[in-house]
């Protein structure tokens, strides 16, 4: 069975938040899976998709402030500013981050650990909506 959609996230603030449960919400077709495969794809340069903790709010916190040291705004050394000073530090944590996760599905379910939750990690100050394509494979 294969099955696709694209969903299209809310405005989110700067930062790492947990989309599981938006996730799952648009995928009732999991349900029917005994054994497949679950793949994120999102369709944008400043912003990616992860997969961490879900139970702790700290650790959300922890990311965005080390990332944010990791790779500062307003470096002299940065060409590629013209929307703004969050503007290339976007793009470098995305591609540190990645834009697809793929999943494994047992017995109708994500076969997520205990405590582990799909992130959308937000690198931008004002992101606007973001769309993520959704594809299943399973029997």
């Amino acid at each position: 069975m294969w099955f696709q959609t694209k969903v299209t996230l809310k405005n989110y603030s700067r930062g790492f938040h947990i989309i599981t449960d938006y996730i799952l919400n648009n995928t009732p077709h999991i349900k029917e899976i005994s054994y497949g495969l679950l793949n994120l794809f999102i369709q944008h340069t400043s912003a990616s998709i992860s997969i961490n903790e879900s139970s702790d709010l700290t650790v959300r916190q922890d990311l965005e402030n080390h990332f944010n040291k990791l790779i500062p705004e307003n470096q002299p050394y940065y060409k590629h500013t013209f929307e703004g000073p969050d503007d290339i530090p976007a793009h470098i944590k995305s591609s540190i981050f990645g834009s697809s996760l793929c999943i494994p599905i047992e017995n109708g379910k994500l076969a997520l650990g205990v405590w582990q939750g799909i992130y959308l990690c937000e690198h931008r100050n004002h992101g606007g909506e973001r769309s993520i394509i959704i594809t299943i494979n399973g029997k």
